[in-house]
């Protein structure tokens, strides 16, 4: 199937299926025909996994770069070695990159195609359930130690190959990172979404119930980047409990948590802080916590961290403006808004936090 993103700068489709590498591929043949240079970006692990079924699917010369795996991969030293190579190889702006991973593969080789000779043509083909959100939308970016995300640019995809074959070697730990930015997609969505969702053993699910949710997660994304490219708007709606997920995440050090475990923190957190600004009830709170514990997401890691060791990351987060937090929120299940919020209401919040993990989780 065919997922089509509209978005002012380009349209492309995300091209959604299992087993569908090769035919996908195809579909592109003239426009990667006309690369003097194709190189493929992955990483050690995915490569490891994955070269095998890649190579006889890929049916074209290309050049490969292997890189560390996760968050590691969005390093600035990398970064340069990666342009380095680029350059070894003699590309040009008639090369053609391929980012063949998950989110920080993808994020990396997006911010490489967007910056190298100010900009060369890519395609992502994700090997993620994570990645269903991260590849789609043009968001690029690496790691600064003092923030994640911080560098990057908007830079779409000529297309996204999303086969779901590749998945299948995916553990728990992954598969519950990607399942965050699916539930995610259905708060801030489609209330009816969510409650089928919320009655799931989330890392169980069978390959076509699978496919069903991470189409509707594209969906979602898609028509809010259509709306909003560059985040001026509505796509901050997208960053639901990334706000203190990003927090936790960057105290951990990149890799300690994954990107979805962090953003469920970040979920239950910004549920309190909607409960106050909306109607999002404790009784919702606790049950969609528990229900998030009961699937294995680590609420453990908030207590290893203070608050005071939180706040840098809090105040680096790209939504501040003029020193003022904001925090997707919601009104209820489906309607997110956007809210200030003082860093000292923060850490009342973090507290209250804290005790419902202590009540709920132990």
């Amino acid at each position: 199937m065919r997922i089509p993103v509209n978005t002012a700068s380009h349209s492309y489709d995300v091209v959604l299926g299992n087993g569908i590498l090769s035919e996908a591929l195809q579909s592109y043949n003239e426009m990667i025909d006309n690369a003097d240079r194709l190189i493929v970006l992955t990483d050690e692990h995915v490569w490891n996994a994955h070269y095998l079924y890649f190579q006889k699917n890929f049916r074209k010369p290309f050049d490969v770069f292997i890189m560390p795996a996760g968050e590691s991969c969005k390093s600035f030293e990398n970064y340069i070695n990666v342009q380095t190579f680029l350059l070894e190889k003699q590309c040009t702006r008639k090369s053609f990159i391929f980012a063949f991973g998950g989110g920080a593969v993808g994020d990396l080789a997006g911010f490489v195609a967007a910056t190298f000779m100010r900009g060369i043509p890519f395609i992502q083909i994700p090997t993620t359930i994570l990645a269903h959100d991260s590849a789609v939308g043009g968001k690029t970016a690496i790691n600064h130690p003092q923030g994640k995300n911080m560098i990057g640019a908007f830079y779409q995809p000529q297309a996204v190959i999303y086969d779901t074959y590749l998945l299948a070697t995916l553990n728990k730990k992954e598969i519950r990172s990607g399942m965050a930015e699916v539930i995610k997609h259905a708060l801030i969505s489609n209330k009816d979404w969510f409650n089928d969702l919320m009655q799931l053993s989330i890392t169980d699910l069978n390959s076509q119930s699978l496919v069903e949710h991470l189409k509707m997660g594209i969906e979602v994304k898609a028509t809010i980047v259509a709306e909003d490219e560059t985040e001026q708007s509505v796509r901050k709606y997208l960053n639901f409990g990334h706000t203190y997920g990003h927090a936790i995440e960057a105290a951990a050090g990149y890799g300690g948590i994954s990107h979805g475990e962090a953003v469920m923190i970040g979920t239950v957190y910004a549920l309190l802080l909607s409960n106050r600004y909306g109607s999002i009830s404790r009784d919702f709170i606790k049950q969609f916590l528990k229900f998030a514990s009961d699937n294995g997401y680590p609420f453990d890691q908030v207590s290893k961290f203070t608050f005071e060791q939180l706040t840098p990351y809090l105040v680096k987060d790209k939504k501040v403006e003029y020193g003022i937090l904001n925090f997707v929120l919601l009104k209820d299940i489906g309607e997110p808004f956007v809210q200030a919020i003082e860093l000292s209401e923060c850490k009342v919040i973090d507290q209250q936090f804290r005790d419902l993990i202590e009540e709920v989780c132990k």
